[in-house]
């Protein structure tokens, strides 16, 4: 069994240009079985899958420490690297995010997501206060001496429609991504980026492994390898795909079909 250093190492080098490694988001340990079963090379959990399965919103409304329990218990069930997402980190000052990534790999996890949104409010935090919070992450791992993956989120398109994205939030999100760089994150996660010029351009610009995540509008998973992708994300999208399987199911048991 690979030791938590070597499944971050692993993990790591899976993010490549042009050959995304995919992640099919679970939110409990069953999942995960499954997943690995599917040949999965790497098992994500999802913040909202993980926290509406447990009965709550997403937006770190799940109580921090089922959120880790459930990641004990991931970790622990399936012989991969796990990634956690631990949203904004449950608390805005640096402090609060060091303690909760100190316990997000004390649970096992070789990855974290680490999201740039203001939870509670409408904006993102402002460039250099996100760095100084990605360097506590940073601090944290360093303190338990795992080379942690830190897929650094940024939220600059999933705040907007599609149709209204424009160079200037590419501009912006070229930006974080450099600050981020320069904070040790590992990772750029642009969720709702779906255009193919602006992802092909993100790709060439980001100092970053760039991560998307799949949507109604996004191209083909081919697609977005052509584009330069190194990592693809399911997102919530696996959880609504098993419950509508589920519901489905329920509803043909209760009509006795």
């Amino acid at each position: 069994m690979a030791t938590q250093i070597e499944k971050a190492r692993q993990f790591a080098a899976l993010h490549v240009k042009g050959d995304p490694v995919i992640l099919f988001n679970i939110w409990d340990a069953g999942g995960a079985k499954a997943l690995a079963g599917a040949g999965a090379k790497v098992v994500a959990t999802g913040s909202a899958a993980v926290a509406i399965a447990h009965g709550y919103a997403d937006g770190e409304q799940l109580p921090l420490e089922l959120a880790i329990a459930n990641l004990k218990r991931i970790v622990a069930a399936v012989d991969l690297p796990v990634t956690f997402d631990m949203e904004s980190g449950y608390g805005r000052s640096p402090d609060i995010v060091r303690q909760t990534t100190a316990q997000a790999v004390a649970a096992g996890a070789v990855g974290v997501n680490f999201e740039d949104q203001i939870i509670g409010e409408t904006g993102l935090y402002p460039i250099d206060e996100q760095a100084a919070r990605i360097r506590a992450v940073r601090q944290a791992a360093d303190e338990a001496g795992v080379p942690l993956y830190i897929n650094a989120r940024t939220d600059v398109f999933l705040k907007r429609n599609p149709a209204d994205h424009t160079d200037a939030h590419l501009e912006e999100v070229v930006q974080r991504a450099q600050a981020f760089a320069d904070a040790e994150a590992s990772g750029l996660f642009a969720p709702a980026l779906a255009d193919e010029r602006r992802i092909a351009a993100l790709c060439e610009r980001s100092p970053l492994p760039v991560n998307l995540l799949v949507t109604a509008h996004t191209p083909p998973l081919k697609r977005m390898a052509e584009l330069g992708v190194a990592r693809i994300s399911f997102g919530s999208g696996s959880y609504r795909t098993v419950m509508t399987a589920f519901t489905s199911a329920a509803r043909a048991a209760f009509a006795m079909e």
